[in-house]
């Protein structure tokens, strides 16, 4: 068989497109064929159980149950890992749907890593979960192992800004109980021999790091759930997902529909993998996921690599995994290979690996492993993985379909993930959050605005940037540089030729910083706004509004604070100086937005609106109560879907509606905010005239915009809502 530094040379000479079958590999391969046959780097695998029989299946495994309280589709990591956590929770009637034999999709050809370190801490405390799953709690359930070794992990830092985020990840760690280390180039040699730590600035060794076998994972967990109640189904496809409509015009699961039969149920779990957005259109779902290439090969016999930590050479983006006396070595590459049309048919399969792509691979693993140079390739290993545009897994219920959840794009992460977000998962289907109210805002599908799960372009250019950088430095404050400009507002060119640097939160461009001159002039500003007054364009926020007979019970649920105070009719002003500062008309107050657990949701503000049966730019006409929401951009959507679920569940009788493309609002903040605002608006903005958290609506330069007073004038904050054309801005 080839060595590594002969593929390499002859990747580099052939011409584009040439097949290098002289290497004794694959041919080069552009197109998504499955291989027909692989050897893969696993003793036992699922596989070679499933090929070992010499009778194909034509039904499924077990008759399928008239009726479930939960069915999860799909039998990889994540569906095992789910049904094992909702079984453990009491779920008796959960089923599993898998649509050939478990792991036959994606999991079965991962290379199981398992890094506890990560950049977010949410995922730290996921990772933390898995690793207790996988080492320790199933194998005292069944008494069968998972194929957990614990080999340890080590981090590479070429650089200084490297050393520096691993040292970074250790603190992070030691919050949460990770052992970690960082060591010094000598200290790396000592540790792993075979390593060439000339060009290193250090490392982060974590020994309790490991791998899985999925096949040994999957088996244990489906093992222990069925012990519990819940049943798998295999060979049993899903060919359709019924809904029906309630009383209040709420679309909610019906049943699960196969080629063997249907499951009524009112909960179903999408846990599809690549095929999950093949699932959601069953269902009328949007699943913002794309299917890609991964691939790694598997090295012959290294002398000496026996017992050495798992490597990760996040500048060279390759990763080095421990595979008994050989190596498996893999990364992410720059210009991956889309898998254009994913096949319903593909199981157990792989496609031929090509090496125009791979070859940036193996230099970096020579580089760090020279013997590598010399060591011939055993297996090649190339299947597909599904990446999100945000590298964050897709979980919760869809706003599209209530009882309708999704654990699915993973971004080659689902084995190590999988424990931590099953766990949650369950958590939210049986009780309606995750354990913790955190993780919701870091994974939960709603962070996606509609116009961007509409857009199949943008999912596809931001998931290439996901895998892409997969292995970056993660700074703060870093942006996108794919799918931008997707929401911009009418000040987005006066900003841009001002210097203006934006960032993106759901797809809205919205003001940075100011870098005109090359040195952005933060203090500048920020004495500005101190001393006189500073205008802040936040168009991206969510405006809401909260309309009908029931709006009032909403609000009370909804909202911390009591946001129930008269609306502002002129009449009532020469009364202002006699009413209680709570009870003024007009008002407009801050608050906390609660769930069921009284966890909070978000802060807002929200302004009391007079009934009307003419509409207005700013005010829909309505009958009943109605409030106008201004909620932060960042989790605009999960407010939406928040408030929309709360509306449901309660059935009150109201609508919101979402008028975040149609207005905007300035924020114009500072002592002298009310001086420069005097100037434009034809109200009188003295503190008798228009106290502290009342609104108005008022004109400026002939148009009609709604004035906010958040704050007394020694603090001085304003706001301006108003209708596209004239200025666009948002939210408190």
């Amino acid at each position: 068989m080839a060595s590594l530094s002969r593929t390499l040379r002859m990747a580099a000479t052939c011409p584009q497109g040439i097949s290098v079958r002289n290497l004794g590999l694959q041919p080069l391969a552009r197109d998504a064929r499955p291989t027909a046959k692989k050897n893969v780097p696993y003793q036992r695998t699922l596989k070679e159980e499933a090929q070992g029989s010499s009778v194909v299946p034509q039904g499924p495994s077990q008759p399928l149950p008239s009726t479930a309280d939960v069915v999860v589709i799909g039998g990889g990591s994540l569906g095992c890992q789910t049904l094992y956590h909702l079984a453990k929770l009491g779920v008796g009637r959960a089923v599993l749907l898998e649509r050939e034999r478990l792991t036959s999709g994606t999991t079965w050809h991962t290379a199981g890593l398992l890094w506890q370190l990560r950049p977010s801490d949410v995922e730290v405390e996921l990772l933390a979960h898995t690793r207790q799953v996988v080492s320790h709690d199933l194998e005292e359930e069944t008494g069968m192992h998972t194929g957990w070794i614990q080999n340890g992990g080590l981090f590479i830092a070429s650089n200084r800004q490297r050393l520096d985020e691993y040292k970074r990840l250790m603190s992070l760690g030691k919050a949460y109980g990770v052992e970690s280390h960082v060591l010094s180039p000598a200290e790396t040699k000592d540790l792993y021999p075979l390593m060439n730590v000339d060009d290193l600035y250090g490392t982060l060794y974590v020994p309790k790091d490991g791998t899985m076998d999925p096949a040994g994972t999957c088996t244990t967990l489906t093992r222990a759930a069925v012990a519990r109640g819940a049943q798998v189904i295999e060979n049993c496809p899903v060919t359709g997902i019924r809904v029906r409509v309630d009383d209040f015009g709420v679309r909610r699961v019906a049943a699960v529909e196969t080629e063997h039969g249907s499951i009524q149920t009112s909960c179903v779990v999408n846990c599809a993998g690549v095929w999950a957005s093949t699932v959601g259109q069953m269902a009328g779902v949007k699943v913002p996921l794309v299917a890609m290439h991964h691939a790694y090969v598997v090295t012959e016999r290294i002398e000496g690599i026996q017992n050495m930590p798992n490597v990760r050479d996040h500048d060279a983006s390759v990763y080095l995994r421990l595979q008994g006396d050989a190596l498996s070595v893999g990364g992410y590459e720059a210009n991956p290979i889309f898998w254009e049309e994913v096949s319903d048919k593909f199981a157990f399969g792989l496609f031929d690996l090509d090496w125009d792509v791979f070859t940036q691979h193996i230099e970096g693993a020579i580089n760090r492993v020279p013997v590598l140079e010399k060591t011939g390739i055993k297996s090649t290993v190339c299947g597909p993985e599904s990446f999100t545009p945000d590298h964050k897994p897709l979980m919760g219920e869809a706003p599209e379909l209530r009882g309708f959840f999704l654990g699915c794009g993973f971004n080659s992460a689902g084995m190590m993930l999988g424990g931590g977000c099953g766990h949650e998962l369950a958590n939210w289907i049986v009780h309606g959050r995750p354990e913790k109210d955190m993780y919701s805002y870091d994974i939960r599908q709603v962070r996606f605005h509609h116009s961007l799960t509409d857009h199949s372009r943008w999912i596809r250019e931001r998931s290439h940037e996901s895998y892409a950088k997969n292995y970056s430095v993660v700074f703060p404050h870093d942006e996108p540089l794919a799918g931008r400009n997707m929401r911009k507002d009418p000040l987005h060119e006066e900003l841009l030729g001002q210097g203006c640097v934006f960032q993106e939160r759901h797809g809205w461009e919205r003001p940075g910083w100011f870098n005109a001159q090359e040195t952005a002039p933060i203090r500048e500003e920020c004495l500005a706004c101190r001393r006189a007054a500073a205008v802040f364009n936040m168009s991206y926020f969510g405006k809401f509004y909260l309309l009908g007979v029931d709006a009032r019970k909403a609000a009370d649920w909804l909202f911390s604070a009591d946001v129930n105070r008269p609306p502002g009719p002129e009449e009532e002003q020469a009364l202002m100086e006699l009413t209680p500062r709570s009870l003024l008309p007009g008002s407009t107050v801050y608050t906390c937005m609660l769930n069921h657990r009284g966890g909070t949701e978000s802060d807002l503000t929200v302004s009391r609106l007079a009934p009307g049966t003419q509409a207005s730019p700013l005010a829909p006409a309505f009958e009943g109560d109605g409030y106008y929401l201004a909620v932060g951009g960042a989790v605009a959507q999960q407010n939406w879907s928040h408030i929309t679920t709360v509306l449901q569940d309660q059935k009150f009788r109201c609508q919101l509606l979402d008028s975040s493309d149609d207005l905007g609002l300035l924020s114009i903040q500072g002592p002298a905010s009310r001086a420069v605002l005097q100037d434009v608006l034809d109200a009188d903005l003295s503190n008798e005239a228009f106290p502290f958290s009342t609104h108005q609506l008022v004109r400026a330069a002939g148009h009609l915009v709604g004035s906010h007073g958040h704050q007394p004038l020694g603090c001085g904050r304003q706001q301006l809502l108003a209708k596209v054309g004239w200025i666009w801005e948002s939210g408190i």
